[in-house]
């Protein structure tokens, strides 16, 4: 195995590529009674146009197929997955976003035993007609659900404002029609092409001997075939620079109006490392524009504009990136004028002093990040898919000043990109 150290949080890395493809990171923690692993494979939502494989012909599923893929692993022939860690005193999950599908584990014993529980349950699909038809029930429920919650809304009739094209403006779960055109093959398709190891990774940390477990994991994938690893044709539509509609409202039973305000990134055409520098300069930027401690932050604090729920983010993954910030308001109309205006001033008042301040912050919070199984898996596998080892992040960070800042915001803080996503009372 090669051996990563990373001098600065003192931790050493262990990672493997199987015969199959199969990248295993894993990061051993002695003394810590636990564990905690991620299988992750590199397709989310987005991902329902592809070059299928065996046939090379273009291929479009259902929307919200990657979500549904997820839930149905969890079925197997014959017991329920969770049963399975239950009876091991271990947790499992799994989730699914717009780029990304991962199954995890934690637990503080039975370690081995959950490892190649996970591993199996992942790589055996039982899908029949019977049971893909009972999901579809279920997961209409839970499209259902989601319809009723105001942030949901907010969020994707943001992305549906942004986007014409790009998938990403498509809700994570489909829609009640979508889901109802699944069919048993078109899973078994989406599972051969993305769930292939040559596509994923499984990062491991805590107390375990890395020895033993890479041992153990080779010797559970040689008991399987895989076909030989291809690669992946993804196909995604031309998506225009400019935002396809500048506000969206509508109206819902809440206590209070929201507004999510959002700017479309047109910058797209940079290489992997410069994606992330992108991301995490943009997430800075917003910090020292509208983040808690700013004085646009506190006026409309004052004023009654916001409360302690509003938040700013950036997103960079395939193809798309936007910016955004909002929350609960009084009034959305006067928020949103007093943020494009506050964006406006904001260039001008950029301070070394705070760009200092924040960046200290942000190398903070990435050592804190080591101190927590779950977010230094979660971050792991994130940036791997990314095209960037996460041990390397602190020298990217390093790499920001207030120059470049600059350079972000007149990229991205465009009026012609800006998009209001309302949610008002009904």
């Amino acid at each position: 195995m090669d051996k990563i150290y990373n001098d600065t949080i003192k931790e050493t890395l262990y990672k493997e590529i199987l015969d199959n493809g199969l990248k295993v990171y894993m990061m051993p923690r002695q003394n810590y009674n636990r564990q905690y692993a991620i299988f992750a494979t590199n397709y989310g939502s987005i991902d329902n146009s592809f070059i299928d494989p065996e046939t090379g012909n273009t291929v479009t599923v259902p929307d919200g197929i990657a979500h549904f893929l997820e839930h149905k692993l969890f079925e197997g022939e014959e017991e329920n997955t969770f049963s399975q860690f239950a009876r091991l005193g271990t947790s499992t999950n799994a989730f699914t976003n717009f780029t990304t599908t991962a199954y995890l584990f934690s637990g503080t014993g039975n370690f081995q035993q959950s490892l190649v529980n996970l591993l199996d349950f992942v790589q055996n699909p039982y899908f029949t007609d019977e049971n893909v038809e009972k999901e579809k029930g279920i997961i209409t429920q839970e499209i259902r659900m989601y319809e009723d919650d105001p942030n949901y809304q907010a969020f994707f009739n943001l992305l549906q404002g942004l986007y014409h094209y790009h998938p990403v403006r498509i809700d994570i779960g489909g829609t009640v029609e979508s889901i109802k055109k699944i069919t048993r093959e078109d899973l078994y398709l989406c599972y051969n092409t993305f769930y292939h190891p040559g596509n994923m990774i499984l990062f491991l940390v805590g107390d375990f001997d890395p020895e033993e477990t890479i041992n153990l994991v080779k010797e559970n994938q040689a008991r399987k075939d895989f076909p030989e690893w291809k690669g992946i044709k993804r196909v995604f539509p031309d998506e225009p620079p400019a935002i396809k509609e500048n506000k969206i409202e509508k109206q819902m039973d809440v206590n209070q109006p929201l507004l999510m305000l959002g700017f479309k990134e047109r910058e797209l055409d940079k290489t992997e490392r410069e994606l992330v520098k992108q991301e995490i300069g943009t997430d800075m930027l917003l910090d020292l524009i509208t983040g808690k401690g700013t004085e646009l932050y506190q006026s409309l604090y004052e004023d009654g504009l916001v409360d302690d729920d509003f938040d700013q983010h950036y997103t960079r993954e395939r193809g798309y990136g936007y910016a955004i910030m909002g929350g609960k308001t009084k009034d959305p109309e006067k928020l949103y004028d007093r943020l494009l205006a506050g964006i406006k001033k904001a260039k001008d008042n950029l301070k070394e002093e705070d760009f200092s301040r924040v960046c200290k912050k942000y190398v903070g919070d990435y050592i804190e990040s080591f101190n927590s199984f779950e977010i230094i898996a979660h971050e792991f596998v994130d940036y791997f898919f990314k095209g960037i080892n996460y041990f390397e992040v602190i020298k990217i960070i390093q790499e920001i000043d207030l120059a470049y800042l600059a350079e972000r915001f007149d990229q991205l803080f465009k009026e012609k990109s800006a998009v209001r996503s309302v949610i008002s009372r009904g």
